[in-house]
């Protein structure tokens, strides 16, 4: 992962490439309604990758109902595939989940999560997309980056 290419565009790319709903959350730290996004309760087996880059982030192994209204998981499927940073945003002491290919907000992570980790990696819908057990990856794409050109939009809570 450490020498897998960043992928990085302008905002205006950014736009283009992604919804306005998406852009939102994976560019400007924005959080969608919690029980509104597409992946709250899904329960197939699969992989979990960036909505904006297609970096594969979490596997549903480590899915879990943490009844908070967005997808829950104990870890990342790659630890080098996030970035962590201190997120002191609305006088809340909160940990940031980041994309480390694309540097796009996940979500947050909270250590209230079941065993062994103990940690709640509490990940907006709109920043994932969802390749099912069995279904090919996004075109382009290899188990873990695809290059800034290859990149494939999809949609995630947080």
């Amino acid at each position: 992962m450490a020498d897998e290419p960043r992928v990085e565009r302008t905002e205006e790319e950014w736009r283009e490439h992604l919804t306005p709903a998406q852009y939102d959350v994976l560019r400007r730290a924005g959080t969608e309604p919690a029980f509104a996004g597409e992946y709250v309760y899904n329960k197939e087996s699969g992989e979990y990758r960036c909505a904006a880059c297609a970096t594969m982030l979490f596997s549903a192994d480590t899915k879990f109902d943490s009844g908070t209204g967005w997808p829950s998981f104990t870890e990342p499927a790659v630890a080098q595939a996030v970035e962590l940073r201190p997120d002191r945003s609305y006088g809340m002491d909160r940990t940031e989940v980041l994309c480390r290919v694309c540097g796009s907000h996940l979500g947050h992570v909270f250590d209230d999560g079941p065993g062994p980790t103990g940690q709640r990696y509490c990940i907006n819908s709109l920043a994932l997309s969802f390749d099912a057990a069995g279904e090919p990856a996004p075109a382009g794409s290899s188990s873990s980056t695809p290059g800034p050109d290859e990149a494939d939009a999809g949609e995630h809570p947080q």
